[in-house]
């Protein structure tokens, strides 16, 4: 077995097991979680992948998310994220209806132990790309936060690079951001209301302005990924990392 899981099976009395095997549904095996992550990789996914309306995640072809998730959302829904045993594996990341015209995300990845990743997928269900990012997370040892910014917005051109602004620091925080790029975390004040201004780079004609509903929490690290399109809702999505 390659994910670093147990998988839950009723064994009852020996009358109710027979029925079990005679029957013929077959229950999915959904990897648990892991307290002990030191040997292990951890796994999140981003889906900034336009139109996509049920995802579910597959190593070695194992379903690891028991529910779909949509565009915007993430996977788990709580930091850090699922388990997987360090090693090369075949990831995979599709709509499992029939009439979906969602094309399969196949792709074999390298995971380490100790390490996490988050996993963003992007630009269409019909032309999905990946990009796989290891977390260099650093925990402050005061009480600012960490922010990454991710430039996931969809153009049937180039997608123009970034510059992003903040209103509270009166500076760009990040530059130069290309289409399908992640940065680094940064430290960032935490517990306090920010707006961040999207540009494209080297202007000052802001193409998003976005306010954090909720204020970051100490010691805790997220990410802020722009994602839409010009024939879509323009939006950032912050989600925690750690």
């Amino acid at each position: 077995m390659i994910l670093h899981s147990k998988y839950k099976w009723i064994a009852p009395v020996a009358a109710f097991a027979a029925i079990l095997v005679s029957c013929s549904r077959d229950i999915p095996h959904v990897a648990e979680s892991d307290s002990d992550l030191s040997n292990d990789a951890t796994v999140q996914v981003f889906s900034a992948t336009l139109k996509a309306a049920r995802n579910y995640v597959y190593i070695d072809g194992t379903p690891v998310s028991g529910a779909a998730f949509a565009y915007q959302g993430v996977f788990p829904g709580t930091a850090p994220g699922f388990v997987v045993r360090p090693g090369m594996h075949a990831v995979s990341i599709k709509d499992t209806l029939g009439t979906s015209t969602q094309v399969a995300l196949n792709y074999p990845q390298m995971f380490e132990a100790g390490k996490s990743y988050t996993i963003f997928t992007y630009d269409t269900i019909t032309a999905i790309k990946q990009k796989t990012v290891v977390n260099n997370i650093t925990v402050p040892t005061d009480t600012t936060s960490m922010l990454r910014f991710a430039n996931l917005f969809y153009s049937t051109a180039t997608v123009p690079a970034v510059d992003v602004y903040s209103y509270r620091r009166g500076a760009i925080v990040f530059t130069n951001v290309a289409g399908g790029q992640v940065t680094d975390f940064i430290p960032y004040a935490s517990q306090l209301t920010d707006t961040l201004y999207v540009y494209a780079a080297g202007t000052t004609s802001p193409l998003l302005v976005k306010s954090f509903v909720t204020s970051l929490s100490p010691q805790r690290s997220y990410t802020s990924a722009y994602n839409g399109s010009n024939s879509s809702a323009k939006t950032v999505t912050t989600f925690v990392t750690r």
